[in-house]
């Protein structure tokens, strides 16, 4: 019963993401047969729902390109059944050790002694009771506590009637010691079962069943690390890399580790591509990859987009793989459906506008000359500069008016300046306004921004402190010539910056802008974006630049009174992805109505801030920074999106599924907020989130903003030395006379 509920759940979000066409194919493929590459489902849609699980195999089914293999890894019971696990250790994918606390075991495994939980002390009845479970720790557990059983091979036939299946026999050898034959139940079961591939690592069992099976089902060789012994031939993998010829007596096909392929660094750069597909290919094997997923690390020359690294195993103009072994199948029905062969053409500036969000910061430090240049090569519409203000007042490009975010001033001679300045924020920082521009320029580099260094997803590290700082004159001697729809300038802390230092930002911006030329030019329009109502009111009175609002906070939707006061000081509106999709603990909750509000109130909407690290992304969005963009666009209706990658938007703003309507392939459906919330069992949801507030005018309204600090007033700077002075004195007082 508890498994038919299983199934009935998955099976309800059908209609969420049916399309009633299949994906565009390419014309020509340089795969062994010409045909598209294969998408095996390694133990179904394995990167959300435990591995060989009905919700795996199902939704793979569902999400996926229509043709989509599953994939399974066949262990033996004790009596001989045939079980899918993706571990020969059962402790490591079930909740055995919960029924059979005394059954941990330790056998010779290839060779090595290994301790756990195996299906050879169980017969099947006793197998019944058994759950999976998510055997990746990384990932969500809160699908576990739903009843997973244990599938046997037949099961996954007669329950999914898959266009194709793939079974794996990873330890022929093993078995043999508890008087198991995997030949025999592989001969066996493919009577019963249409099998179309067939894979092992051992090539005494490839050869045990080669010539016994059905003409249809392909037998594929399985490459293990390249210094790993075959058991069989006691060669180890790599040496069998050399000798195509002996693998095609037995096999029709290899399969190999992704790194086969493509190297990578030992700093995780790729490194030129290996001979090995052309060399499989010119002996007539076909040749597969494996080790896909989209939340394992993978070479920083793809920028954390898992649909770049598909394309460079699929679509790179030299070869193709057959096919890819893959925990997210979603990902490689896209790049195979929709973003092929794609025409590189004039930069169209049409929806969604592709806005940078300090430049390239994903690939470059941020606001330096390279993250700009990066921003325009991969085909932003409009690149940002988010203005600071020096110590000798000059307008900067600095993504925060800390420069301890960005810049390498906490190594320097200036680290001394810390200080916390509470309407700013209640860390310790140094400022910009700390320092003049030659101080900055001479004396400090950037610093690559790390939203997700715990874990440990370092963004372009041989590059760290690579780049130029510039100023906003810099910055828009810059954009000029290049092929930008617009530019967008961002202005905050513009009343402290008057009040306590002095200058007037507003007016800093407009002279700059004035001296560059934009306010006598129309080919790019300026943009100036600010949370503060009180900042782009100014601008309004004194330019007839597009003003972008920003909502720095999360809301549910806008009021009519913060809807009417926005729309006198703004042309656009900026917000928080969650503002659009809640999210609680990685899941999508619900769509609020704001997008829906400020359009309907004439009022564009970008969202912010958009990234292709998996850790950013809820579960919904597949760990894939496409379907991520896709939800937003197609599902939610945004006009635009603020983004640290831009080179991912402008592809998916190419992909020939754009606007296919209601023939778009199932995988380019936008997902559906909520949905896989819904489907996890009660005692595993998260708590109730709080309700979200609604942005009214009293939220909106500010008072104008105050002039500019006279030159009487006591300034910051000397406020901040003449506590830095108290401070010493106070030290120094201690030391002499320390207290009792």
């Amino acid at each position: 019963m508890r498994g038919s509920h299983v199934c009935s759940l998955v099976s309800s979000l059908v209609f969420l993401w049916l399309g009633v066409a299949a994906a565009q194919k390419a014309s020509s493929w340089k795969t062994l047969s010409g045909n598209a590459p294969a998408i095996i489902a390694k133990g179904g849609f394995s990167g959300i729902f435990p591995d060989s699980s009905e919700f795996a195999y199902q939704f793979a089914l569902i999400a996926s390109s229509p043709d989509t293999i599953l994939y399974c890894d066949v262990r033996l019971t004790k009596d001989g059944l045939g079980i899918c696990l993706p571990d020969i250790k059962m402790d490591n994918c079930t909740n055995i050790p919960d029924f059979y606390q005394q059954g941990r075991k330790s056998y010779l495994v290839n060779g090595v002694s290994t301790a756990g939980w195996f299906s050879v002390d169980y017969n099947g009845t006793e197998l019944g009771q058994v759950s999976l479970k998510q055997s990746i720790f990384s990932r969500s557990p809160r699908f576990d506590p739903s009843f997973f059983p244990i599938l046997a091979v037949e099961d996954i036939a007669s329950k999914f009637k898959p266009p194709g299946m793939w079974l794996n026999v990873q330890h022929d050898s093993f078995y043999s010691q508890f008087n198991l034959s995997m030949s025999n139940y592989i001969l066996s079961v493919s009577k019963r079962v249409i099998v179309d591939y067939i894979s092992s690592p051992e090539v005494s069992f490839l050869t045990k069943v080669s010539g016994k099976l059905s003409n249809n089902t392909r037998l594929v060789f399985r490459f293990l690390d390249e210094s790993t012994i075959e058991p069989s031939t006691k060669q180890t993998y790599g040496s069998m890399l050399k000798n195509f010829t002996f693998v095609k007596t037995f096999a029709s096909g290899i399969i190999v580790p992704k790194k086969y392929i493509w190297p990578v660094s030992p700093d995780n750069y790729l490194e030129p591509h290996t001979s090995v597909v052309d060399d499989a290919h010119k002996a007539g094997l076909e040749i597969y990859a494996a080790n896909f997923a989209n939340d394992f690390m993978f070479s920083y020359n793809h920028s954390y987009d898992p649909l770049a690294e598909y394309l460079s195993f699929i679509d790179n103009g030299a070869f193709s793989v057959d096919g890819v072994l893959t925990d997210f199948p979603v990902t490689p029905s896209e790049a195979i459906g929709c973003f092929t062969n794609l025409k590189k053409r004039k930069t169209d500036h049409g929806k969604p506008l592709i806005i940078s969000h300090n430049g390239a910061s994903g690939d470059y430090p941020a606001c330096t000359d390279l993250a700009y240049q990066k921003a325009v090569d991969d085909g932003a519409d409009v690149i940002d500069c988010p203005v600071q203000l020096t110590k000798d007042g000059i307008p900067i490009c600095m993504s925060s008016i800390n420069l301890m975010d960005d810049t390498t001033v906490a190594k320097s001679q200036f680290a001394s300046q810390t200080a916390v300045i509470k309407d700013i924020e209640s860390v310790l920082g140094v400022f910009t306004f700390n320092l003049t521009w030659d101080d900055i320029v001479k004396n400090l580099r950037p610093k690559i921004s790390t939203p997700f260094s715990s874990f440990k997803l370092d963004r372009n590290p041989r590059y760290r402190n690579a780049g130029n700082f510039m100023r906003l004159s810099d910055f828009l001697d810059f954009t000029k010539d290049k092929d930008l729809s617009g530019i967008m300038i961002s202005v905050e802390h513009a009343a402290f910056v008057a009040e306590e230092l002095g200058f007037d930002m507003v007016d800093s911006v407009i002279k700059t802008l004035d001296a560059a030329g934009y306010s006598n030019q129309t080919a790019q329009k300026v943009m100036i974006q600010s949370s503060n109502s009180s900042v782009l009111v100014k601008f309004k009175q004194q330019t007839k630049y597009d003003l972008v609002y920003m909502i720095n906070e999360e809301v549910k939707d806008a009021a009519p009174s913060s809807l009417a006061a926005i729309k006198k000081f703004a042309d656009a509106v900026s917000v928080e992805g969650n503002s659009i999709f809640p999210e609680n603990r990685h899941f999508t909750t619900y769509q609020t109505n704001l997008v829906e509000s400020l359009q309907n109130a004439g009022l564009p909407v970008y969202v912010y801030t958009l990234m292709n690290e998996f850790a950013s992304q809820p579960y919904d969005f597949f760990s894939d920074a496409t379907a991520q963009i896709n939800a937003y666009v197609q599902g939610a209706g945004v006009n635009g999106v603020i983004t640290d990658f831009p080179a991912t938007a402008r592809r998916y703003k190419l992909n020939t599924c754009m606007h296919m309507g209601n023939n778009t392939p199932s995988f380019m459906a936008p997902a559906r907020p909520g949905d896989l919330l819904q489907i996890i069992s009660k005692p595993a949801q998260p708590p109730a989130m709080s309700p979200m507030p609604l942005l009214t005018g009293s939220d909106v309204a500010e008072p104008p903003l105050p002039p500019a600090r006279t030159a009487q007033a006591p300034s910051l700077a000397s406020r901040m030395q003449a506590h830095a002075a108290i401070v010493v004195t106070l030290a120094m007082l201690l030391a002499c006379h320390p207290l009792v």
